[in-house]
């Protein structure tokens, strides 16, 4: 352990970690991947990450360690070794809100639907029934079950993810005042980071709005630009559209594309007077970014712009265009260089190559203009594993199905 450190993990051996669960029965395996955080060894740092990632977060649940985790990870994303406050953060980050959670990335998220179901499915109030379930219970092991889980809940667990989501979510929220300090760190990355996180913690807007507009409008980084004008459209009332529509005009794609996306989102506010001009304009933006080649791209919907796009389209008011939405979502159906899960690269492959091709197959040049950009963002993904998860429809379609062949069949002749 590096001694500067020290001070970060003042406290984490006072948690009675063996008491607390994750998802791997135990937590008691947590206090020494977080103090390995805070160590030298590059590899072994990158194994606790790993092992916290599917351990208090595992594939989107949260159990009974992860709130107690959070307070040391926010101390490591301020001040910890450089290798690991990134890290740190986006753990913080998918700790409070994931996927999973009732949010929706163009509309922002609703913490006050999320708090009433799970002030229904608490302890409080699922214990009676976990009574009523070991006073009927018959066979001495179904007892036995039903009086462990009864005695689980007991302790102040629910079985429900809405609640104990809720519990880290709640967790990182008390440690914002102290991640603000971010926001002027040096570090791009982080300043991002705790904008996207920021985004979805309304019942703090009074603080961070204003500081989110000032970075919006003062950070030379586009990304971080863009994360924080879009975090600001997502908490911001109705009246920020008039803040946020110069940036449809600013130089940087990304931040234009944030600004028409946070606008959509302003102008679909029930208490906001409907702008058609305004949204045209918005939506005009979104089909010249659905066109647009990104080469970096914001955390929103996991980084997935093009998908991110589809999104806001679908929560549109009534009023534009139906063509130019249409022409729009087209344009974003084959643009998969961003898609981490593969779920839309399928769906591209079975909307733009309906049926098998014929023998010979025609040549990358006769393809039509979407079918040509699906098969070279495949070509160059970044992830050779999504190749390999479409493999079977490429192959039941008789296009190339390998990353190394679809570079050769399209010339990409470039390295996943």
């Amino acid at each position: 352990m590096i001694n500067e450190y020290e001070k970060l993990l003042v406290g984490l051996d006072d948690a009675d970690w063996a008491s607390l669960s994750h998802a791997y029965r135990s937590a008691e395996d947590v206090p020494g991947h977080i103090r390995t955080l805070c160590g030298s060894d590059d590899e072994a740092r990158e194994q606790a990450f790993r092992s916290l990632f599917s351990s208090i977060f595992h594939q989107g649940s949260r159990y009974s360690a992860s709130p107690v985790a959070v307070p040391f990870l926010a101390r490591i994303a301020v001040a910890g070794p450089a290798a690991a406050r990134e890290e740190a953060m986006w753990l913080l980050t998918r700790l409070a809100v994931d996927w999973h959670d009732e949010y929706d990335v163009t509309t922002g998220i609703n913490v006050t639907g999320w708090r009433a179901a799970a002030a229904e499915v608490g302890p409080e109030q699922l214990l009676p029934w976990y009574d009523e379930e070991v006073a009927a219970a018959t066979d001495p092991d179904k007892r036995a079950r039903a009086q462990e889980l009864r005695d689980w809940v007991a302790a102040g667990n629910s079985p429900d993810s809405r609640w104990s989501a809720l519990q880290s979510y709640d967790a990182v929220l008390a440690e914002l005042p102290g991640l603000l300090v971010l926001l002027d760190d040096d570090d791009a990355r982080l300043r991002s980071r705790i904008a996207y996180l920021l985004a979805w913690f309304p019942e703090f807007v009074a603080t961070s709005l204003p500081r989110l507009t000032t970075l919006a409008a003062h950070d030379e980084n586009p990304v971080t630009a863009a994360t924080a004008l879009l975090a600001a459209g997502l908490l911001g009332p109705s009246s920020m559209a008039r803040d946020i529509t110069p940036y449809l005009e600013a130089e940087d794609p990304l931040v234009r594309w944030a600004a028409a996306t946070a606008l959509i989102r302003l102008v679909g506010l029930d208490e906001a007077p409907a702008d058609p001009g305004l949204v045209d304009r918005a939506v005009a933006e979104l089909a010249a970014a659905a066109r647009h080649s990104f080469e970096r791209v914001t955390d929103y919907c996991e980084g997935d712009l093009h998908a991110h796009i589809e999104r806001t389209l679908q929560a549109l008011p009534p009023g534009p265009d139906p063509a130019v939405v249409r022409e729009t979502l087209d344009a974003c159906l084959p643009r998969v260089v961003w898609d981490h899960y593969g779920f839309r690269t399928r769906r591209a492959i079975e909307e733009l190559f309906p049926t098998p091709q014929p023998h010979p197959a025609p040549r990358y040049a006769d393809l039509t203009t979407a079918q040509r950009q699906l098969l070279g963002d495949l070509a160059g993904h970044r992830h050779d594993w999504l190749v390999r998860s479409s493999a079977d429809r490429l192959r039941e379609r008789g296009l190339p199905h390998t990353q190394e062949a679809l570079q050769s069949f399209t010339g990409a002749g470039r390295a996943a």
